[in-house]
């Protein structure tokens, strides 16, 4: 259930929801929210502080990192891995790199023609 609290948050940061600096929920109100234990929400802000995403200030809260590329390294690193299951899926379906590059590039054309 950590896992999932951490990935929400990531979420949030990679696209926007939470910038850098805020203040984000307590670890009671978090969990209070998600209706888990505040021992999991605690452990997720832990692995969170742990990777430099969060920061703890002693009796002020719990704070996005102050990194300004914060939101578009998560992004690359979500992209990272869709695109690493997406090899995965190929390669079980017996395509190779030059199939997978050409249907990426479709992919990527259908996305262009729906945002002109």
């Amino acid at each position: 259930m950590y896992l999932q609290i951490m990935e929400q948050i990531r979420h949030r940061i990679a696209i926007g929801d939470w910038q850098p600096g805020q203040e984000i929920p307590s670890i009671r109100a978090l969990a209070v929210d998600t209706q888990v234990s505040v021992i999991t929400v605690k452990r997720a802000y832990l692995e969170l502080e742990r990777e430099g995403l969060i920061v703890t200030r002693q009796g002020r809260g719990t704070y996005i990192a102050n990194d300004a590329n914060l939101g578009t390294s998560l992004q690359q690193k979500e992209l990272d891995e869709h695109l690493a299951t997406a090899a995965g899926i190929a390669r079980r379906l017996g395509l190779g790199q030059k199939e997978l590059e050409a249907r990426l590039r479709v992919a990527l054309q259908r996305k262009a023609k729906m945002n002109i």
